[in-house]
This record gives C-alpha cells, structure tokens and sequence, in this order.
C-alpha cells in the first residue's frame, strides 16, 4: 500500500461522528476518502466552506469549488460557503473539533514545524498557526522521513508553526503520541518492528511494554 494512503486511512479512523474536521493543504485533504462506513463528519477549508466532499470525477469539477490548496472540491448536500473572516471566526474561536495537518518536522516537545522561509520556492505558513492555536485537537499526518533524514526530532530547525503540543502523530511508519513526558510509541504499521521506527527517528520515543500494529481503516 502507498505510505500516503495508509496514512490516510489511519487518521479517518480518528475522526467521530460530528466532528468539525478542517483538512490541510496535500496529503491530509485525502482523509476525507476513507472516512469509516456511517460517520458523518463535516470537513472545513480555511478559505470559507463547510460540507467539502472528496474530489469529483474528472470533467465535474467546478472551478469556483476549491480548497485552501486550490485544489478541486466536491460539496455535499446543505454545504455552506463564507468569507475568511467567517472562516477564521470558527478556527480562531476554538470551534473545530479536529485539524489534520501536513508536517516537515515534528520534535520531542510536540512541536509542529509546517512551513518554510518565506521568499523561497517552498510552502508559506498559510493558515496553519491559526488552525494549531485553534482547533481541540491536532493531528500531524506525514511522512516519517524526507529523503533518508528523520522528520521525528529532538528539536524542529524549522520554524515553529505554534508552541503549542500537537495531540497525535501518525507516519507510514508510526502512531506517536506526543505528552508531557515526551513522544509515547503507540502502534506501529503492520509488518514495521519497532526497531524500525527508532532507527528512523531522530527525537526519543518513549516505548511501551506493547506496541501494536496500526489499525488501518477500509479502502474505498
């Protein structure tokens, strides 16, 4: 299975009936697939929708439907659309109940680095310190290395997307929970020893006596 894809899979199952889900910019948008059968979930981009459904098929899309990314959307039934200043009254409010977020590095503190030196051709901040600050809870999905060096550090040498220590991390490799006493290993992707997962992460992670095997939520 794509690395991506079980992340995907992985952080869906994370998500509760309800919930108020704001889906970041690239691999987190695909969450949205792989939703469990029966959960209803209500998924928000910061540029001012609720109702986003998963990207239509080709030669549907609708050029005024678009993610934060500009990226294709769908809309279901009783979706609503509104401004940013709307859009940021929710996040800024404490009114979502989940983000999911892209991450380029994550350390023993819990702390998110998600964006880059502004003026280079990489990713700006975007919304992502507000949504950090504002949602309950916050879910980092990425890759667990970058072209063979570690993401999992002791300390982020990116800046700093907020203080503030994210709930849960999952990889291709992992679910870390971060904590106050440092990074818990809580399962870990079917067929990777645990061993594995140290050998590639930087920061410490705190092992406990059992560590499962990552539950992955059905394809579609």
């Amino acid at each position: 299975m794509d690395d991506k894809v079980t992340i995907a899979r992985r952080v869906a199952l994370e998500l509760r009936e309800g919930d108020l889900v704001n889906l970041g910019i690239g691999l987190p948008t695909t969450v949205a697939r792989y939703l469990p059968a029966g959960v209803t979930v209500h998924f928000q981009s910061e540029n001012g929708i609720i109702g986003m459904a998963p990207v239509p098929e080709a030669g549907l899309e609708a050029e005024f439907l678009t993610d934060a990314g500009g990226g294709y959307i769908g809309a279901v039934p009783g979706a609503a659309a509104f401004d940013s200043c709307m859009s940021f009254g929710l996040i800024r409010g404490g009114h979502l109940d989940v983000t999911v977020l892209g991450g380029l590095q994550v350390d023993e503190l819990g702390q998110l680095a998600n964006w880059m030196v502004p003026g280079k051709m990489v990713p700006g901040m975007g919304g992502a310190m507000d949504l950090v600050s504002g949602a309950r809870r916050v879910i980092v999905a990425m890759t667990h290395t970058a072209k063979g060096e570690a993401k999992v550090l002791k300390r982020c040498t990116l800046p700093l997307t907020s203080v503030r220590r994210v709930d849960l991390l999952v990889t291709e490799l992992a679910v870390i929970e971060p904590t106050g006493e440092g990074l818990v290993l809580r399962e870990r992707a079917p067929g990777v020893s645990i061993e594995q997962v140290i050998a590639a992460t930087e920061a410490h992670l705190i092992v406990p006596e059992s560590v499962p095997e990552m539950a992955i939520g059905a394809a579609v």
